[in-house]
This record gives C-alpha cells, structure tokens and sequence, in this order.
C-alpha cells in the first residue's frame, strides 16, 4: 500500500456505502484495507455528522447519503459531499481532467 492517498479513510469508508448502501461493515473495512473496528468508528462518525443516515433492516443496515452537505474544510465548504461522492463514484469517461486557472472556482468543475 502507498505511503499516502489523495482521500482519507473517511471518503474511501463513504465511497464505499455510495456504491453499495447495505455494503456489509466487514466488505468495508477490506475495501478500504482497515479494521472492521475502524470502519465501524468511520460510520458512527458519518452518520453522526449527519452525512449519512443509518436504517436497520432485518440484522442489516442500510445507509442513505444526504448528498446536500458541505465539506467539512474550509477550503471546501462551497462543495458538497454529493459532488464529490458522483465523481468518485461514477465510471471513467475517458476524457482527460480540464485544465484549471488558479482563479477557476473547482465546483464548477465537478458538476
């Protein structure tokens, strides 16, 4: 594994319940290669935070994204976490990144 990442256990743990809402906590955690504990810390932080919405069905959990929701950095306020999780989580349209001026607004960038 990489030293380091561009997203955090946070966004991989998130991204992970975009792709499959009733994504069991132990598919989680070995998705994003941590403990099932630390994924479990992870959604109790998400759901907390308001991020997430945790449903029980049956023995299971379900998990909603209210996609709505700012970043939680300053630098990124003016984006919310649905943008984020729609370019993630989509498939590669083969088609390179847009160049960016330093005075381009990044939300624009990723509707």
């Amino acid at each position: 594994m990489p030293d380091w990442t561009f997203l955090t256990n946070h966004a991989h743990v998130l991204l992970c319940v975009v792709r499959d809402p009733e994504a069991r906590l132990r598919d989680v955690a070995e998705s994003v290669g941590i403990t099932e504990r630390a994924a479990q810390r992870i959604m109790t932080d998400l759901v907390e935070a308001g991020y997430l919405e945790r449903t029980r069905q049956g023995r299971r959990n379900s998990y909603h994204l209210h996609p709505d929701l700012p970043l939680r950095h300053p630098m990124e306020r003016e984006t919310v976490i649905g943008q984020l999780m729609a370019v993630l989580a989509s498939p590669t349209t083969g088609h390179a990144p847009r160049p960016s001026s330093q005075h381009e607004d990044m939300t624009t960038t990723a509707q």
